[in-house]
């Protein structure tokens, strides 16, 4: 099991974009944030290091995404456990390693709704999420155009893995993000 630290260390070896890095960071941080909600606060530590390494090799490996992860997570001593966890966001899109643990489930659909939801606090006045509503929340999701890379579908898919309504995903990712939001700048581990 990898320490945050050198979970980080890893990732930063394969990206090099902050923006990249940034996104791992929030997820990690939404990740033990519903750990802790959804009652696995025994297994934070673990959700919050697979969200930090979900996309381990997109930035250098983008046409191989998931797939290079599995060598790139063998070589530096990861599990099969985290492997998979790592694998599985990529459900249907580009991995064929379905989601079954309710952290594999969490991670896939907060993955892309992460990134809207920062996407839609860069066009707020105050940049923040902290003062972002879900209604509008929602006007941002239901509009096609914006954030046009973060997938609806997907977003979808992952409410109904979690057998959640869709508002319900989307409060309850933005709430994490609320929490989390002063902590994903913060590079110390």
């Amino acid at each position: 099991m990898f320490t945050k630290k050198q979970a980080y260390e890893l990732l930063k070896k394969y990206n090099k974009q902050e923006f990249h890095l940034q996104h791992a960071r929030t997820v990690s941080l939404v990740m033990r944030y519903f750990a802790f909600d959804l009652g696995y606060e025994d297994e934070a530590d673990f959700w919050e290091i697979v969200g930090l390494l979900h996309d381990i090799d997109f930035e250098m490996y983008p046409e191989e995404h998931c797939q290079k992860a599995v060598e790139i997570l063998s070589e530096n001593g990861a599990d099969n456990l985290l492997i998979h966890a790592v694998c599985c966001h990529g459900y249907g899109i580009c991995s064929d390693v379905k989601p079954e643990h309710i952290m594999e489930k969490v991670l896939f659909a907060t993955d892309e709704l992460t990134g809207l939801i920062g996407a839609a606090a860069l066009m707020r006045p105050s940049k923040s999420v902290q003062d972002m509503e879900l209604k509008s929340l929602k006007k941002k999701f239901k509009d096609k155009k914006f954030a046009a890379g973060c997938s609806r579908d997907i977003i979808k898919q992952g409410a109904k893995m979690l057998d959640w309504e869709l508002d319900d995903l989307l409060k309850r990712t933005l709430d994490a993000m609320k929490a989390v939001e002063p902590k994903i700048n913060d590079t110390d581990f």
